[in-house]
């Protein structure tokens, strides 16, 4: 039982990351990004090339991260433009239709240009004994990478001058922009950090299965599982729900079978909604 909620411990720390990216982008602009799961399979689409072409991993990694982080501030410059130049629903509705049409956008060219694209990094090394509980090498780094770069997160937006910017922004985007903070500037450096993130999650879970191309939609579904569960906006909640989840998933699958554990986590996510409707630290 204890080496399934290990892996339920690994698998939790990148659905926070994937939740961290997508509630940063909802809290700014009020806009869910569906297409975030595709950007983060093309990031995976871009190591596995360089990787496959001979480059080594850490630099494929990088360049893969920051081909996802590319592709977040091309979405803010471009398509949602014309979105925020909107009010209430009318933004989150077009953001929809419009991130959704990107997604299926990214992931037909994909799977028509790499339709047996898959993402595996294979860290070799001798397994891990934590707590009794042999880990490989690949869930330990991992787990190490997710927990690092969610620190550093937590740093940036907690004790920096930007990131005490971005939280002011979430809280009142007219307050903001009357005391010097661009809303636009924040938001497109948010989008690229969001999409960083999605590459960085694509890396950490070829770590420790293969990756393929078709996982873009279930990806955006765990992300915003985590998101709704977490608390919209709310970042530290994003990691907590993610571990949950990542628990429950494991759990679930161990027990009951992998074929049933998404309903198991849209039960939990209904659950949340009806108990604590703002999300477990929302609000």
């Amino acid at each position: 039982m204890r080496a399934v909620i290990f892996d339920g411990i690994v698998l939790g720390l990148g659905f926070g990351l994937l939740g961290v990216g997508l509630t940063l982008v909802y809290g700014l602009g009020g806009v869910l990004n569906l297409a975030y799961g595709q950007i983060a399979v093309l990031g995976a689409i871009v190591v596995s090339r360089m990787m496959a072409g001979g480059t080594p991993t850490a630099l494929a990694a990088t360049v893969g991260v920051l081909a996802a982080a590319g592709a977040g501030i091309l979405l803010d410059l471009t398509l949602m433009r014309p979105v925020y130049r909107q009010r209430g629903e009318h933004r989150t509705l077009l953001g929809l239709l419009l991130t959704l049409g990107v997604a299926f956008v990214i992931g037909g060219l994909l799977n028509w240009r790499y339709p047996l694209g898959a993402l595996y990094i294979n860290v070799s090394g001798e397994p891990i004994s934590i707590a009794g509980v042999a880990m490989s090498a690949g869930s330990v780094w991992a787990s190490a990478i997710s927990l690092g770069v969610g620190a550093a997160l937590l740093l940036f937006l907690g004790a920096t001058t930007f990131g005490r910017g971005v939280r002011s922004v979430i809280q009142d985007e007219t307050g903001a922009r009357l005391v010097g903070i661009s809303p636009s500037l924040v938001r497109t450096v948010i989008f690229a950090l969001s999409g960083a993130l999605a590459g960085l999650v694509a890396v950490t879970r070829s770590m420790t299965a293969p990756l393929t191309v078709t996982a873009g939609f279930d990806l955006t579904i765990s992300a915003l599982i985590v998101t709704v569960v977490g608390g919209l906006g709310s970042v530290a909640g994003a990691f907590l729900a993610g571990v949950l989840l990542g628990i429950v998933n494991t759990v679930s699958a161990h027990y009951v079978g992998q074929y049933y554990t998404s309903m198991v986590l849209l039960g939990a996510a209904a659950l949340t909604i009806l108990v604590r409707p703002r999300g477990l630290l929302g609000r």
